[in-house]
């Protein structure tokens, strides 16, 4: 979608981007001068594939929020961005032919990485902990959570979280969790399943600081990694990746220990756009949208427009970029479970929300005479 929109614009069209998951924000000034002395100060060098010490210590420190106690040098590797670590940690724990447990809709890079490993994604719907578990098999090895959710943005109850513990511990599963989106949620509260009682040591929790700090150039993450896994995971990143640039840490350890300001401000403006998006798109025939409980995006459901008119959710999406000029995500690039609904994300300026809602209005509109027909 962003190749097909990047040629429009080429041609002279003017087109909103509500595709890309990507906050609007620069990233916070003292976090760019950290990065800065750091270069200065001659911190280009390789260092620990693990991570510098004080960020590492900073990770371990800052997992307090999540109920979560972790040691820097027996849990915490840092890495250059979050997928780096969904693949370590998975390529860790599986062997071919094993199965795992992905959402779907989901981030689409979970079930591509498990294949890759030799593995065979299963997907489960939702937070149906009852059809979650109707899905393992003697075969099944790991679990994906991703909560908040990409592209949902839904939550897991207490009781929900607590039940797929229950499951992974009965069936010995390894746990994925990713809490990219952790700090981003509208309840102010801070779930993790690594909290819950005998979970720290089946569970890797991926996060990184794109999403939270306005840092995705940055390409800076981290794995909270059972002590078993810390040497295998390791060997992955000296022949993945070296190490993590050192001064880009550095900017990291700034982000982490100064003030958090930024993030609830970010967090304001997100529940904002969020309550002004959701209640626009619900004023559109057709179209239903409830509010997301974390993350930046919308995923309303569109399935009345497309029984009316016979378009796909693939279908609308290019009428919306094509005709519209307005880029959004289908629900199907997140995997089946995502047909009929499309996703928005409104980590985006609020002019731009306000141009998009009133293209995708004149979208709706347009297609009025096709439901006619």
């Amino acid at each position: 979608m962003l190749v097909a929109s990047r040629r429009l614009e080429n041609d002279g069209q003017h087109v909103v981007h509500l595709e890309i998951g990507e906050p609007d924000r620069a990233t916070p000034h003292h976090v760019v001068e950290a990065g800065i002395r750091a270069l200065h100060d001659g911190h280009t060098r390789y260092v620990d594939p693990a991570g510098l010490p004080a960020l590492r210590d900073a990770i371990a420190t800052s997992l307090a929020w999540r109920g979560v106690r972790g040691s820097a040098a027996e849990n915490v590797v840092v890495v250059p961005g979050a997928k780096p670590m969904i693949f370590y940690a998975l390529l860790a724990v599986l062997e071919p032919g094993d199965e795992v447990l992905v959402p779907d809709p989901g981030f689409p890079i979970y079930p591509s990485v498990v294949r890759f490993a030799g593995a065979v994604p299963v997907s489960y719907p939702g937070l149906d902990v009852a059809r979650l578990a109707a899905l393992i098999t003697p075969r099944t090895r790991a679990l994906v959570v991703n909560l908040p959710a990409n592209p949902t943005g839904a939550v897991a109850t207490p009781d929900a979280l607590t039940a797929m513990a229950t499951l992974a511990q009965r069936h010995d599963l390894a746990i994925v969790s990713d809490e990219v989106y952790g700090r981003i949620r509208y309840d102010r509260r801070a779930d993790s399943i690594a909290a819950l009682p005998g979970m720290l040591d089946r569970t890797v929790i991926v996060d990184s600081f794109s999403k939270t700090y306005s840092m995705t150039g940055w390409r800076l993450g981290f794995g909270v990694v059972p002590a078993a896994l810390v040497e295998r995971v390791t060997k992955l990143v000296v022949n993945g990746t070296s190490c993590t640039p050192p001064f880009v840490q550095l900017a990291g350890l700034a982000a982490l220990t100064g003030s958090q300001d930024c993030v609830a401000a970010a967090v304001g403006r997100y529940q904002r756009r969020r309550d002004w998006l959701v209640d626009a798109l619900n004023e559109l025939p057709g179209v239903h949208c409830s509010p997301p409980e974390g993350a930046f995006y919308a995923f309303p459901d569109v399935r009345e427009i497309e029984t009316r008119t016979g378009l796909t959710t693939e279908q609308l999406a290019a009428r919306l970029l094509e005709v519209h000029g307005v880029a959004v995500l289908p629900g199907t690039a997140f995997g089946p479970g995502g047909a009929g609904r499309l996703r928005l994300s409104f980590a985006t300026a609020d002019e731009d929300l306000e141009v998009a809602l009133r293209r995708i209005r004149e979208c709706v509109s347009d297609l009025a005479p096709l439901t006619a027909a």
